[in-house]
């Protein structure tokens, strides 16, 4: 119901937004915009252009939060929309407003009494600018605190740039929008925060499955970039990407306003979409699952399934015996990938259908015997514990906080993990070195380097003793910087080198594994690649 009469009634055109004044639930024109009030106990009101679709005035219990002159929108703005709400009676009284070009609708709803935006974004095409994005521009003075890692996207107050324009350096640390980045399969609730009395604004997206990328894949959460502090929800973007993009529904997704703290997704229900008629919504009804049980993970690292086709995709962590419930997924048919970590270990397809539980197992083979001679660092599809491997994701591989980059001697047997290098960069410490000592001449042996993730076209090639091995094809290409961006993974290419007999000698032998590359760069842009595991076996 609209606000008109209310509104005449106390005598104030706007004054809604006026601080202290407990709002009405509804919605009201006003001008060239909406004007929508959640009718919370803790006033959220927000203010959304007729022409563009921008949320242009954000008050939560009487303050004002959106940073002009830019607004809260999809993308950079969508330039124009059109844009119309409605109120919508169900199992509670809701306002919906749809924002409708050529290629998006775009979908804000409040529930009567919640303090809470909800959104869904339903595309056909990609947009122009090749990534899918909402952003929320926020006041500083405000909202100046980002949860959960705090300084470390905090660009505020910059004195001079690393690398490119998105990585700065503040008080002699670098920091960047792209630090602020979790994995979607660890996503929670990230938010900014700020004020005497601890507002929160949060962005939860209780799943992705219309993103890109897997349950492993980071974008950027937040960033206080002085002017606004932005909180985000990436939905595609070319940031290491690794797979096409997906159309249809993005969402639902949401932005909560609190005082009490951080928000889990876990406590979201959004069932109730289905009353609102959102494009591309399927329902639980209209939905299956997929049980079963994983096997052959090694001990100590953790079992992932992960489901995905052109359509969607979905995962879950196994429970300690193996045994799996997947998420409620489309119907369809999908790939189906076993992880130790973010190693993949299995790869099946199953077919989900609506109403229907399938049961499917799976079970991984990598983990069978071999004679292994030596193995540097661990199968889990990270670089878990080699040098910087333990800030990188944070921070800039130029950062003073960085240990030296080498080059790096690694000694079989004797050297700490973290000395060897967790990235080879070909214009920093290119090669890395291994020597080992072997009680006696093995014969043939392989060498296998695991790796997550590569720029600009960067292997590795080795040298065993007397011996170089042959140079690797170039691995497929990610458009998109990584390491410098706190980004490791990729397709994850293995490389295999056989070394024949009479190479390898009893006592002390040495490998050094270089990158190489038909491109170049400049230090930490210079091509490489990212190690998971090297391990000498037979």
């Amino acid at each position: 119901m609209e606000l008109r009469a209310a509104i005449r009634f106390l005598g104030f055109a706007v004054s809604a937004f006026a601080p202290g004044v407990l709002g009405a639930f509804g919605y009201t024109s006003s001008g060239n915009n909406f004007i929508i009030d959640a009718g919370s106990a803790n006033p959220l009101i927000f203010s959304v252009s007729k022409s563009n679709c921008d949320i242009n005035s954000i008050r939560y219990r009487g303050t004002e939060l959106q940073y002009r002159p830019q607004g809260t929108h999809i993308g950079s703005g969508l330039g124009s929309a059109t844009v119309s709400v409605s109120q919508i009676n169900g199992s509670s009284r809701y306002i919906k407003v749809t924002c409708v070009t050529s290629t998006l609708t775009h979908y804000m709803v409040v529930r009567q009494g919640d303090s809470t935006i909800f959104m869904a974004t339903y595309i056909t095409a990609e947009p122009s600018i090749g990534e899918l994005r909402f952003i929320a521009r926020l006041l500083p003075d405000k909202l100046p605190g980002e949860y959960p890692y705090g300084e470390v996207s905090n660009t505020a107050r910059s004195s001079a740039t690393v690398e490119g324009s998105d990585v700065f350096i503040v008080n002699g640390q670098t920091r960047s929008k792209f630090y602020s980045s979790t994995r979607f399969i660890d996503e929670d609730s990230h938010c900014v925060y700020g004020g005497s009395d601890l507002m929160h604004v949060c962005i939860m997206t209780p799943q992705q499955e219309s993103s890109s990328g897997g349950p492993f894949f980071r974008d950027i959460n937040s960033n206080n970039a002085g002017a606004s502090t932005n909180l985000y929800n990436y939905m595609n973007s070319g940031h290491v990407q690794t797979e096409p993009f997906r159309m249809g529904l993005h969402g639902p997704y949401l932005m909560q306003f609190s005082r009490s703290g951080i928000p889990r997704v876990k406590n979201v229900d959004v069932s109730w979409f289905g009353e609102l008629g959102i494009a591309g919504y399927v329902p639980a009804s209209g939905r299956g699952r997929v049980t079963g049980r994983a096997s052959g993970v090694q001990s100590g690292l953790e079992g992932v399934v992960h489901w995905y086709n052109n359509n969607a995709q979905y995962w879950v962590r196994t429970a300690s015996n193996g045994a799996f419930t997947s998420p409620l997924m489309k119907p369809g048919t999908y790939s189906m990938v076993l992880y130790q970590t973010e190693f993949k270990i299995a790869t099946s397809t199953v077919t989900v259908s609506a109403g229907q539980t399938v049961t499917r197992d799976i079970a991984g083979t990598f983990n069978t015997t071999r004679r292994t001679l030596w193995q540097i660092g661990q199968y889990d599809g990270q670089p878990t514990g080699f040098r910087n491997a333990d800030k990188f994701l944070r921070m800039h591989p130029s950062d003073s906080r960085m240990a030296p980059w080498g080059p790096l001697t690694y000694t079989v047997g004797s050297s700490p993990l973290s000395d060897f290098p967790m990235a080879l960069f070909q214009a920093v410490n290119n090669p890395v070195t291994i020597r080992f000592n072997l009680p006696s001449a093995p014969g043939a042996a392989t060498l296998r380097i695991a790796t997550t993730l590569s720029f600009a076209g960067s292997r590795p090639r080795a040298t065993v003793n007397n011996w170089t091995g042959p140079a690797p094809p170039a691995p497929a290409k990610i458009d998109s910087r990584g390491v410098t961006r706190g980004a490791y993974r990729g397709h994850g290419e293995i490389y295999t080198v056989n070394i024949p007999a009479g190479v390898l000698v009893a006592g002390m032998n040495t490998i050094t594994i270089s990158s190489i590359s038909g491109s170049s760069g400049a230090t930490f842009l210079s091509p490489n690649f990212i190690f998971d595991a090297v391990e000498l076996y037979q």
